[in-house]
């Protein structure tokens, strides 16, 4: 699916010139489940991308077309719920959070689609929103700062959703830059770039096809076994507002008072704070050897002391570490399925490819899907 498909489909269906507007999927490099815990994260957006076109239509009406759906679905604006075609939902939500700023939306036509893989974990669904507030925004002179929108989406996606996402999707999805990771401060949200100018890599996604079965259940779990972490510590250290406060060693002082569960999973948080730190001076230096060693210590905490993989994702892995030409492996997102993302030797990426298609069919009888992405630059005009 190219631009101009997405555009003649828009001059087909409502015979008007569009603005154009591309929003890109994301990764995160490292720093997994630290975003909840008011720790760091270090996504990018990739070249797996959503194309919107938009126009005002002199209606109090939104019509929105999903190209690769081929689904349509027409509502008023003064009329925003929940609807059952949940991809309409996304559109809706940010609408409906730029009303609540007391912004006037005139009605729209729209004709959204792209090549960002559905549940695969590269965040389809803040490609969507952010795409649209930013088309919105320019459309319509609305002027709302980057950061308003940021966290616009955000809200869309808690309130009209109903989903409890974080502000990491939205941050990298908005503000990506080419061959850069964004260090992020999930709780003060500011915020820094990193090189990642990769050229003799590749970042492979290896999509499991496994659904997030447990994710939404199991990710409320984790959160509660790390706010009664932070309750057992408090009691030693009462400034501590969260684990990101926490240190290894404050950690080991409570280890007696904690449940031994309740431990692996705040010890696990506390360490891939530091690694997020540890990578990101592995990038400064331009030492990407030791930035995958990081990744691989990450998929390992993720496994044994977070518990949210699943026997393929660890099959995924550790057949990377087989491979010389791979730098480093882990699940990416909430875990119970979805992708590993690996640093591949770019002269060896078909190889990698069709060797880990081989061995994951052996092992589960499941095709595997692999996504090649680069590092691009976030939401802009086409």
């Amino acid at each position: 699916m190219e631009v101009q498909d997405i555009a003649d489909k828009f001059k087909q269906l409502f015979d008007a010139t569009p603005l154009l507007v591309r929003s890109p999927g994301r990764i995160n490099l490292i720093g997994e489940h630290t975003d909840y815990n008011d720790g760091f994260v270090l996504p990018a957006a990739i070249d797996k991308e959503i194309i919107f076109a938009i126009a005002p239509n002199q209606t109090r009406k939104a019509r929105f077309y999903a190209f690769n759906f081929d689904d349509s679905f027409e509502v008023d604006l003064l009329e925003l719920t929940r609807n059952e075609k949940n991809w309409a939902n996304y559109l809706m939500g940010v609408v409906w959070e730029l009303q609540q700023l007391g912004h006037r939306i005139e009605g729209f036509d729209l004709v959204l689609g792209g090549n960002v893989p559905i549940g695969a974990g590269l965040s389809s669904s803040a490609a969507v929103e952010c795409g649209l507030a930013y088309a919105l925004n320019a459309l319509f002179e609305l002027q709302v700062p980057t950061l308003d929108l940021i966290q616009l989406v955000q809200r869309a996606e808690n309130n009209f959703v109903g989903m409890k996402c974080g502000i990491m999707d939205p941050f990298a999805v908005m503000l990506g830059k080419r061959d850069r990771v964004i260090k992020l401060d999930c709780r003060s949200l500011e915020y820094e770039y990193y090189p990642f100018e990769i050229d003799a890599y590749r970042v492979v996604l290896c999509d499991s096809n496994i659904e997030h079965a447990l994710v939404d259940s199991e990710y409320n779990v984790r959160r509660h076994q790390c706010e009664e972490g932070v309750r057992i510590i408090q009691r030693r250290a009462p400034n501590v507002q969260s684990l990101r406060d926490v240190t290894m060693g404050l950690l080991r002082q409570c280890r007696d008072e904690m449940d031994p569960l309740i431990y692996r999973r705040c010890s696990y948080v506390v360490q891939e704070n530091t690694r997020v730190e540890l990578a990101c001076r592995d990038l400064e230096v331009r030492s990407l050897n030791a930035f995958g060693k990081q990744m691989y210590r990450t998929h390992h905490g993720l496994s044994h002391d977070y518990e949210v993989s699943t026997p393929e994702l660890d099959f995924l892995v550790a057949r990377s570490q087989e491979d010389p030409h791979v730098l480093g492996a882990r699940l990416m997102g909430g875990g119970f399925g979805g992708c590993t993302i690996n640093l591949v030797e770019v002269d060896h990426v078909t190889d990698f490819a069709e060797r880990m298609k081989n061995a994951y069919y052996t092992e589960t009888k499941r095709d595997l899907s692999l996504y090649v992405t680069r590092i691009v630059d976030g939401v802009s005009p086409v």
